[in-house]
């Protein structure tokens, strides 16, 4: 099985312009995920899809594979997508362009179930949640899976609702004993056909509602295996989010 890691990096994104190309330890943002991505033992190749000639020449400058696609693509799985048309491939991890800190057990976690099962079609990241304040943080997605661990739903709001257990939230309240709930990592693996015939659906209802994509699978009868990390990461979306990065590498 071949499975191969495409890098969406879109320069003009709306809360932190340029992001990917954002200075982290001397190297830009989108070479530490490149080359951490690079790292993993079961991608036979890794590919950086740009949307801009600013990204297309950092790439190439360290070294990097990377293919120009669409600048009106409307989200990074369609650009994903295009550059996957054009690859051999069984399987295709979308890794987010904006996750620096991104660890190739976690890239693994990802690609291994396909391994198991030949009719899975997606899988996806979760990690159980254990600040209170990220409960109820909408840019934190939430997600719930059935016994076998494929997503019944994903939400910025808080699921479950734990309704007897909640304590007052606070930025440093750590969760009661008994509440559990799972945040959701935008690191997902696709069979590459589904990809394909994924990112021709129209946008769903539910998915419009959440401004969620993976929402789109789900309301179209499709299952997302969502593995649970023993890692974090920080997705960065904000100059505080650089920050806290570049205090990492540190």
């Amino acid at each position: 099985m071949k499975a191969v890691g495409i890098i969406p990096a879109r320069y003009a994104s709306t809360r932190l312009e340029g992001k990917v190309l954002r200075d982290i330890a001397g190297k830009p943002m989108i070479q530490h995920v490149y080359e951490r991505s690079s790292q993993s033992a079961l991608l036979a190749d890794v590919w950086v899809a740009a949307d801009d000639p600013r990204v297309m020449a950092a790439v190439s400058q360290f070294g990097g594979k990377v293919q120009f696609t669409s600048p009106h693509h409307p989200s990074g799985t369609d650009r994903v997508a295009e550059v996957a048309a054009k690859l051999e491939a069984d399987v295709i991890v979308n890794i987010q362009g904006d996750e620096p800190l991104i660890s190739p057990p976690m890239i693994e976690s990802t690609i291994r179930p396909f391994m198991k099962d030949p009719s899975l079609e997606m899988s996806t990241l979760c990690r159980r949640i254990t600040e209170l304040s990220e409960v109820f943080d909408p840019n934190v997605v939430k997600v719930v899976r059935d016994r076998e661990g494929f997503a019944l739903y994903f939400s910025r709001s808080p699921i479950p609702f734990h309704r007897d257990l909640w304590e007052e939230s606070g930025a440093s309240m750590k969760c009661r004993e008994g509440i559990i709930c799972y945040k959701h990592f935008g690191l997902y693996a696709y069979r590459r056909d589904f990809l394909l015939r994924f990112s021709c659906l129209k946008p769903s209802p539910l998915e419009q509602v959440e401004r969620l994509e993976q929402l789109r699978a789900l309301e179209n009868g499709h299952r997302i295996m969502v593995m649970e990390s023993e890692e974090e990461t920080i997705g960065v979306d904000t100059e505080q989010d650089l920050e806290r990065v570049r205090a990492v590498f540190q």
